[in-house]
């Protein structure tokens, strides 16, 4: 199985060392997705799958996945947690108590799910959230562009650090693994700079996501720790 993800930490870069090891970790291969077997007392079948939604959009709406939860996504929650979903079997989206979506993914996969509305009804990009890091000594950056009309965006370390993700296109994300390490990071759109954010306490193993969102004009970053669904209760 695959992937959860936690946490990040910190205070900015103090030190060459640390510079030193976040460019160590940007140069090394990226690895096939981390496996959940840590993560569980029971673990999900072969070919399960793995989904979340993502609210962009500031205003708050409630989520459920399949048979997860009912999740409210607003302010720095813009991330459901991923529902276990059995592959190539349909399930069911809803947003504000509605159902929007019956939806089937691939077995053995990670997708996030971005609502937008289109012809008057809701529809999703799906965002393949696959292929990241399973280096139990490392930790894992996914950085998703979710800004309206940023055809590239950007994250770096702040105010003027080294580059992680460069010309991530619109509604798109990528990856890599870091060592450990304590970072501000900000987000870009040309010209346009967020505001900094400090990542929180990043472990080996753990797994975290940053979010650009806003417009081209004004970016925003935000954070948060990935989790999924507990199997089998």
């Amino acid at each position: 199985m695959k992937r959860v993800a936690r946490c990040l930490a910190g205070s900015g870069f103090t030190a060459a060392l640390s510079l030193s090891a976040l460019f160590a970790a940007m140069n090394s291969p990226a690895h096939a997705e981390g496996k959940f077997a840590q993560l569980y007392t029971a673990r999900p079948p072969a070919g399960s799958s793995f989904v979340r939604v993502i609210n962009p959009d500031g205003a708050p709406i409630k989520v459920k996945i399949a048979d997860g939860p009912v999740q409210t996504l607003s302010g720095d929650k813009i991330a459901s947690t991923y529902a276990i979903v059995k592959g190539n079997t349909t399930f069911s989206v809803s947003l504000d108590g509605k159902t929007v979506a019956t939806l089937k993914v691939a077995p053995d996969t990670f997708d996030t799910l971005v609502p937008r509305r289109e012809a008057g009804k809701i529809a999703f990009t799906v965002i393949d959230d696959g292929g990241g890091s399973q280096d139990a000594l490392k930790a894992e950056l996914r950085f998703y562009n979710l800004a309206r009309g940023c055809n590239g965006g950007r994250l770096a370390v702040a105010p003027a650090g080294p580059m992680l993700f460069a010309n991530v296109a619109e509604q798109a994300a990528a990856a890599r693994p870091i060592n450990p390490v304590s970072a501000k990071l900000s987000a870009a759109c040309a010209a346009a700079v967020s505001e900094p954010l400090t990542l929180p306490a990043l472990q080996p193993g753990d797994h975290y996501s940053l979010f650009l969102t806003g417009t081209a004009a004004k970016p925003v970053l935000l954070g948060q720790a990935s989790a999924t669904d507990p199997y089998g209760q």
